[in-house]
């Protein structure tokens, strides 16, 4: 099957829209977590995972952070199915984007357990007792986002490698897999202990946050729905 752009007026406006949550949610994310991590008394982002930013009386802000972030992604995947209706990874693509959406969101709902030391006066070492809010928040949250990221560019790999005109994006999306894997097995390895769990993280998120940032970026300079042609 070949890929080709068609203009259309009203459905390339509303797509677009939407479009622009899949670059606006990652930066807003990560942006946010950076500079709270950076300034957040007694939290250590060398060590510490992103999430325990939700705990502590400035909770709120990563809260928000998560919230509005996968509401922003979730459009996203909405807009991606719009815009690539037909053939591979139409259906699974956009659907486990929105994984990745939901993901964020719940990891705002449901906050993760006190533990290395923060918030301040919570004793060192990992959770000293595991809440059902902390049980969903690394069972629906972290688990949705950390397999949805690389099974997202896992499905598109095979949908770009088809099309001369993304094939670059075919390698790219599977070095985006691997690296967002490997990074988080390395954070959930360290993460009971002193070593640079949360920068493995931050790493992770990273990776796998620019892979759907410039994705929206290229759809968007394309200015223009993509449909298959048999």
């Amino acid at each position: 099957m070949d890929y080709q752009l068609v203009r259309t007026d009203s459905g390339t406006r509303q797509s677009s829209w939407l479009l622009y949550g899949g670059l606006l949610g990652p930066i807003l994310f990560t942006l946010v977590y950076l500079i709270e991590g950076a300034t957040r008394p007694g939290y250590d982002p060398w060590r510490m995972a992103v999430s325990a930013l939700s705990l502590s009386d400035q909770g709120w802000m990563q809260i928000a952070n998560f919230l509005v972030s996968g509401l922003l992604i979730v459009g996203f995947a909405a807009g991606l199915r719009r815009v690539w209706a037909h053939g591979k990874g139409a259906t699974w693509g956009p659907l486990l984007l929105a994984v990745v959406g939901v993901g964020l969101i719940i990891a705002g709902v449901f906050v993760t357990d006190p533990a290395l030391g923060y918030p301040p006066g919570t004793p060192p070492g990992p959770a000293a007792t595991t809440t059902l809010h902390g049980t969903i928040h690394f069972l629906g949250g972290a688990i949705s986002v950390f397999a949805g990221l690389p099974a997202a560019c896992l499905v598109l790999a095979r949908r770009f490698a088809g099309d001369p005109a993304w094939r670059g994006w075919a390698a790219y999306s599977l070095g985006t897999a691997v690296l967002t894997v490997g990074c988080f097995v390395a954070f959930a390895v360290m993460a009971a202990g002193s070593g640079p769990a949360g920068l493995f993280e931050r790493l992770s998120l990273s990776v796998g946050l620019a892979w759907v940032a410039l994705l929206a970026i290229r759809l968007l300079r394309a200015g223009a729905a993509v449909t298959t042609q048999p």
